[in-house]
């Protein structure tokens, strides 16, 4: 299979994150930006490392858009800049953009310009802290859609000893267990049985409501 092919426009500490990451993924990734310190600091690891104004129609043009899989735009506080990037980035036949946004009125008017998606890491990260703090069980949360997700969750004290059967998940919490693993192990047993007896040592990933999860976390 061929390597994915990804552009990121903007090398700030985001750009410069996403970038690294989807080059580690085995995804050959163009990184542009204005300036030059930024694509030097990744040119060993990008397949393609160019300095220039990414708003410039032109300059996006040559980097053929509509040929990547994927197009990252990460301009940090500069909502302008980032908007008509994204609006170029549609016009010339992107497939996927995805926009780091800065407020609620950035994202309406990038998601009016029809971009896939619109991050807000800062937002994310703190929610995910806040969970962290809130519910020391629950060890990562997937957000599905607006009210379901899949969480890791270390066996509650209560259910050691109890089989998957006995539990009853389901009916009294409202949750699916689809894999279950030792703390100690990477390789989940999926899917579980029903005769499986939970230990202290144990981590579930179980889907639901977020409301419930967050319920048995606790």
């Amino acid at each position: 299979m061929a390597a994915k092919k990804y552009v990121v426009l903007g090398l700030g500490s985001f750009g410069t994150a996403l970038a690294r990451r989807l080059c580690d993924n085995g995804c050959l990734v163009t990184g542009v930006d204005g300036d030059e310190a930024h694509v030097e600091a990744l040119r060993d690891r990008l397949s393609e490392a160019i300095v220039a104004n990414v708003t410039d129609r032109e300059v996006l043009a040559g980097l053929l858009l509509d040929k990547a899989d994927a197009v990252f735009i990460s301009l940090g506080e500069q909502i302008e800049r980032s908007i008509l990037c994204a609006l170029h980035a549609k016009e010339l036949g992107a497939k996927q953009v995805y926009v780091k946004g800065v407020s609620e009125e950035h994202r309406r008017i990038l998601m009016a310009l029809g971009v896939t998606q619109v991050v807000h890491p800062e937002v994310e990260m703190a929610r995910q802290l806040a969970d962290q703090v809130a519910y020391p069980n629950m060890l990562e949360y997937f957000k599905v859609d607006e009210e379901y997700g899949i969480a890791e969750i270390a066996v509650p004290a209560p259910l050691v000893g109890q089989t998957l059967q006995s539990a009853e998940l389901p009916r009294r919490y409202g949750l699916f267990v689809l894999a279950i693993k030792s703390a100690l192990h990477t390789r989940w047993e999926l899917p579980p049985k029903l005769d499986h007896r939970f230990g202290d040592d144990q981590i579930l990933l179980v889907m639901g409501k977020k409301a419930d999860i967050a319920k048995f976390a606790k």
